[in-house]
């Protein structure tokens, strides 16, 4: 909670801290301070505190000590990487080379390695990928080896000998792996003149080194269902007679010949007494799916329409609309009391005791679903 100031031959800087009073007003909910310095394309490390900050470059890196610190001088124009420490080890690959010097080449790839069932290369440049604006500095990339749309996160892994921990870029952003962009990296991963100094630690033990990555599948969407509400059918209407219709036992019902529409297979329903009540007086009329329409669990099919039973000798016909949803009950929708028993036989029905219906319909829904482990459910 002081200012210090600091003189020294390669030049003059003052840093001056808040006070005691203003630690509410500047203090994050972590404890955490935020600095802004501006340097004309210098890097400064700011030593007592937790936070690096390379203005003229907008990147903070967050650091554990002071000993890290003097070995992460880090230059990125990216706002989406996190840099950090850690002692784990890489989890998807690691590369370690020895007698780094004899590398001939511009990149190295290494062999495939297996994450989520897609194949992965990770390709590193010793001397930076000049094409990626990378000169001067260590380039580290991932290739995959499907031509699939992948969405992956990225962690990459330089070892330090010194601090026995590993230098790490995570990009918080999500990269999206497909036949038109298989490579996904980081052009600038730590800077030459840094790695290449023994007494820095990223090269020991007479010319070794370590690099890794951690690739993470971002979970994409397993489970869908896309609905749509068709509309236009070549043929939305059906006709059905029923003959000897008050003849029917009145404990059974009568099921027409099926027919089909919207990818569906029908039947009507007739029943002599209302369906809900056990009148005789009524007449009940339902759609179904036909028997060998089977829905899964959850599957439903719309339907919107109406019924018609027809006036044999004029005009005067009855109208009832239908609106449900089908489901595995396969429950059917309809109308318990449809027209009455004496309006029947004084009106509907003709000369040979044949009662005429019609149907019609307006929508019926088509779905398509992901596949669904109903066993895993169950």
């Amino acid at each position: 909670n002081r200012c210090y100031k600091k003189t020294e031959a390669s030049g003059l800087g003052a840093i001056c801290v808040y006070s005691a009073e203003h630690r509410e007003a500047y203090l994050n909910k972590a404890g955490s301070l935020k600095l802004e310095v501006e340097f004309e394309g210098l890097l400064v490390s700011i030593l007592r505190f937790d936070s690096w900050l390379c203005l003229g470059f907008r990147m903070v890196v967050t650091v554990s000590d002071e000993e890290t610190s003097s070995l992460c001088f880090f230059a990125s124009e990216s706002t989406t990487s996190q840099t950090f420490w850690t002692e784990r080890p890489p989890g998807s690959y690691s590369l370690k080379i020895q007698n780094l010097a004899q590398l001939i080449g511009e990149k190295y790839h290494t062999r495939g390695f297996l994450v989520n069932g897609y194949n992965w290369r990770l390709i590193i440049y010793p001397k930076g990928n000049e094409k990626d604006n990378g000169s001067g500095y260590i380039s580290m990339y991932v290739e995959i080896d499907s031509t699939s749309e992948v969405f992956a996160y990225l962690t990459f892994f330089v070892y330090n000998k010194k601090v026995d921990k590993y230098l790490c870029i995570h990009d918080t952003q999500v990269k999206r792996f497909n036949a038109l962009k298989k490579v996904w990296g980081s052009s600038q991963m730590l800077p030459l003149e840094l790695f290449n100094d023994p007494k820095n630690g990223y090269i020991f033990e007479e010319d070794q080194c370590e690099f890794g990555v951690d690739v993470t599948i971002d979970s994409t969407v397993t489970n869908w269902e896309i609905v749509s509400f068709n509309e236009n059918f070549c043929y939305p209407k059906f006709f059905f007679s029923v003959k000897n219709f008050t003849m029917l036992n009145e404990h059974l019902y009568f099921m027409s010949n099926t027919f089909s529409v919207g990818g569906n297979t029908w039947v009507l329903r007739f029943i002599r007494k209302c369906f809900s009540t056990l009148d005789d007086k009524w007449i009940s009329i339902f759609l179904h799916l036909a028997d060998n329409e089977r829905l899964l669990p959850d599957e439903r099919i719309y339907t919107r329409g109406h019924f018609r039973v027809l006036d044999p000798y004029g005009s005067n016909h009855i109208t009832e609309k239908f609106n449900c949803w089908h489901d595995q009950s396969n429950s059917g929708c309809g109308h318990d009391k449809v027209v009455s028993m004496d309006k029947l036989q004084e009106v509907y029905l003709d000369e040979e005791d044949t009662l005429s219906v019609a149907i019609e319909f307006e929508v019926i829904s088509a779905t398509n679903y992901s596949p669904i482990n109903y066993s895993a459910i169950i």
